[in-house]
């Protein structure tokens, strides 16, 4: 098992002042901050629904008060990383709803592409500006030792959890201001105005001929899970928030109903899944969406982030051929490997993950927030029987991969201070540039033992600290 803090019994040099700091701390002290962040977190608002659990929304994600470093030159190492992965992605995109070069050389399986619920056929042949279809990617990233990062997931759709990575950082300058007067720690308090700079940056031709772009969130409304991260990400932008009824489309042009009359909208965060975004298009009884959004995308009259049919792309299945994909359109070795995975879709490797279920991490291919794993070593023999029946009635619906020891961080836990497993989403931001703010959404899984850190799955968050030079 790796630890992020300390390496043959020594704390690595990055971590140098977190274990002054904690040496200096009781625990006592660090439960009674913990409790402060929370009751500050349930009065500004930060709660996060969970379906699974009926959609409680006062439900808060835990809040870890021990951060997560990363030196000057790991960073360089993931920044670079994911980066280039991002790209490659926004090409492969361009690509499966253009010319499909890469089905036709034989690297990825048509199949996998064209049957996938994600593919979208409306945008066959369409070029959004900038040829930019991903504008927002989280990259889902972990370490297993001293062996470097491996990139464990690619979020093309709607990737959430950046305003917990600006939240966190807040409350650690409030609550231990002491740790930031050395000016040694990234910020990341710019992403708005670089989410801002990026859209602003792909907005239709002669945009601002309108007397300025006018950029929008589009949400589900106050009952989505991440509805916080919504408004929050408005309020940080100065941009308006809006449902579907808020809209409409005039002349191939997007309108916005104000009290002062329509006013044109040329830029839409769309934080609404494909399936509920244009009625006309999509899903007819969607009430969530905008009827003829999707004809006045392609007529040039607004652009909307990210892309629909970006999904295509961040498929568990289509996760096994992203290094091809980088060497493909880039021409480069990848700087962050893939994860060994198994496509259960390929009789050999189904018949080895069925033979190795208790070894093995299976995942259903569109699945999402931990639901609907089977973690082999931790399972009974039943469930394993259960899942296999399911693996060999779908084989196609299902990729498989080792269990992974997750790195670990000193986190506050009951008993004090322990070990527990993380991953870190840094978000890359794609638009005439591409950036990364240096840092990103830890998170934590809070239960012994456990690798499941995700926040539906009662995983926590802790700030991320990338140190300058």
């Amino acid at each position: 098992m790796f630890s992020e803090m300390t390496q043959s019994g020594l704390v690595r040099p990055e971590y140098q002042q977190i274990d002054t700091w904690l040496k200096s701390q009781s625990i006592d002290d660090l439960k009674q901050a913990s409790s402060e962040a929370e009751t500050l977190f349930r009065k500004i608002g930060i709660t996060f629904a969970v379906y699974g659990e009926g959609g409680d929304p006062e439900r808060l994600i835990p809040f870890d008060v021990i951060p997560r470093v990363f030196s000057a030159s790991e960073w360089n190492v993931l920044q670079r990383g994911v980066v280039q992965r991002a790209q490659a992605l926004n090409a492969f995109i361009a690509d499966v709803y253009g010319a499909a070069r890469i089905v036709k050389e034989g690297i990825v399986p048509a199949e996998i592409i064209f049957n996938n619920e994600a593919y979208e056929p409306v945008m066959r042949d369409f070029m959004p500006p900038k040829n930019v279809y991903s504008h927002i990617s989280g990259i889902d990233v972990i370490r297993t030792g001293e062996d470097g990062f491996y990139v464990l997931e690619d979020n093309c759709r709607t990737p959430s959890g950046v305003s917990y990575v600006l939240e966190n950082r807040r409350m650690m300058a409030r609550l231990f201001p002491e740790l930031f007067m050395n000016g040694d720690v990234a910020p990341v308090e710019y992403y708005p105005d670089m989410l801002r700079q990026t859209m602003e940056s792909v907005a239709p031709m002669n945009a601002a001929d309108d007397g300025g772009i006018v950029s929008v969130i589009l949400t589900p409304g106050h009952f989505n899970s991440a509805y916080y991260e919504h408004s929050f990400l408005a309020d940080e932008m100065g941009i308006p928030l809006v449902e579907g009824s808020d809209l409409f489309v005039d002349g191939d042009k997007v309108y916005m109903r104000t009290t002062r009359g329509p006013q044109r909208v040329h830029v839409i965060y769309r934080r609404i899944d494909d399936a509920f975004l244009d009625p006309e298009q999509f899903n007819p009884s969607s009430m969530l969406g905008v009827p003829g959004l999707i004809r006045a995308y392609k007529a040039g009259g607004v652009t909307i982030i990210n892309a629909p049919g970006t999904g295509v792309a961040d498929d568990k299945a289509i996760y096994c051929f992203v290094e091809d994909m980088i060497r493909f359109y880039l021409s480069e070795e990848p700087v962050l490997k893939n994860v060994e995975t198994f496509r259960c879709s390929e009789p050999s490797q189904l018949s080895h993950v069925l033979e190795n279920l208790e070894h093995l991490v299976v995942k259903e291919v569109h699945g999402s927030g931990g639901y609907g794993m089977l973690i082999g070593p931790k399972s009974t023999a039943e469930e394993r029987e259960q899942y296999a029946q399911r693996l060999k009635a779908k084989p196609s619906a299902f990729i498989a991969q080792p269990t992974l020891s997750l790195s670990t961080c000193p986190t506050l836990v009951e008993e004090g201070i322990a070990e527990r497993h993380v991953d870190f989403r840094p978000f890359v931001l794609t638009g005439d540039i591409s950036q990364v703010t240096p840092g990103g959404l830890t998170r934590v899984a809070l239960r012994e033992g456990s690798l499941v850190v995700n926040s539906s799955q009662g995983g926590g968050v802790k700030d991320t600290w990338v140190l300058t030079e």
